[in-house]
C-alpha cells in the first residue's frame, strides 16, 4: 500500500511540507512526496477528451504523469496554502488535472484522503474571510465529488510574505497589520512554525495513522 502526499507550498521545506512529511510518515507504509513546483502543470482545458482514455489528450506536461501516480496510490493527502483566501493556483491546477480518472471508472473512489492547509489567517479573526475553510473545502469536496473516502483536515497558522520582505513594518498593505491590527509589528507577531503548534503537531500524525487504518481495513 502506498500513500502519495503532494504539496502546493512552492516554497522548500514550508511548514505546509513539513506538516506533510509528518502525516506521511506517520501512516508507516510506503509513501511519496510530490513538491508541485517541481513540475510542469497546467489547469483542465475542459475538452472531455479524456474520456474513453481516462488520460489528458490535449495538454502534454506534467500533469499527466502526477495524475498517473494517483491513480496508482491507495491513498492521497493534499497540503496547499491559501492566497487571497483561496487554495493555491499549484495545487488547483493539479486537482483539475485528475480530472480524467473520473470517467466510467471511478478510479479515486473509496480511496482514503486527506487534507492539511496552511493559512496566515487565524480561525478567530472573523474580520477576514475564512481563508483555512475555503482551503479545505476545496480539497474535500473534491474528494467527496470523486467518491473518496475523506478522512479529515489539519488547518496550521502560517505566515504572511511580509514578514520577510523588509517592509513589512511600514507598507500600506502590510498583511501584518491587516491581520493584527495597526499596531502589530513584524518583531510582535513573530514566525509561526507547524511544530510549535503542538495540538496541530499531534492533528497531523492522527491524520497519517487514520488514513493507514483505513487502507488495512480495506484488506
Amino acid at each position: 500500500m502506498k500513500v502519495m502526499g503532494v504539496s502546493g507550498s512552492p516554497i522548500y521545506n514550508s511548514n505546509t511540507d513539513r506538516a506533510l512529511k509528518v502525516a506521511l510518515e506517520a501512516t508507516g507504509l510506503e509513501t511519496e512526496f510530490i513538491k508541485l513546483v517541481e513540475y510542469k502543470i497546467t489547469p483542465c482545458r475542459a475538452c472531455i477528451g479524456c474520456v474513453d482514455t481516462n488520460r489528458c489528450v490535449n495538454t502534454h506536461d506534467d500533469g499527466i504523469l502526477l495524475a498517473e501516480k494517483v491513480k496508482e496510490a491507495d491513498a492521497l493527502i493534499i497540503a496547499c496554502y491559501t492566497p487571497y483566501s483561496s487554495i493555491d493556483s499549484l495545487t488547483k491546477a493539479f486537482i483539475e488535472r485528475l480530472y480524467p480518472l473520473r470517467h466510467k471508472h471511478g478510479f479515486m473512489a473509496g480511496k482514503p484522503g486527506g487534507a492539511i492547509v496552511t493559512s496566515a489567517v487565524p480561525g478567530t479573526n472573523k474580520a477576514l474571510p475564512p481563508a483555512g475553510d475555503m482551503g479545505v473545502n476545496a480539497i474535500m469536496y473534491y474528494m467527496m465529488e470523486e467518491g473518496m473516502n475523506f478522512m479529515g483536515a489539519v488547518k496550521i497558522l502560517g505566515n504572511v510574505p511580509c514578514i520577510k520582505c523588509g517592509y513589512g513594518n511600514e507598507c500600506k498593505t502590510s498583511g501584518i497589520k491587516m491581520i493584527y491590527g495597526n499596531e502589530a509589528t513584524v518583531q510582535s507577531v513573530g514566525v509561526y512554525k507547524f511544530e510549535e503548534q503542538l495540538d496541530v503537531f499531534d492533528a497531523v500524525r492522527e491524520l497519517g495513522k487514520r488514513i493507514a487504518r483505513a487502507l488495512k481495513e480495506k484488506v
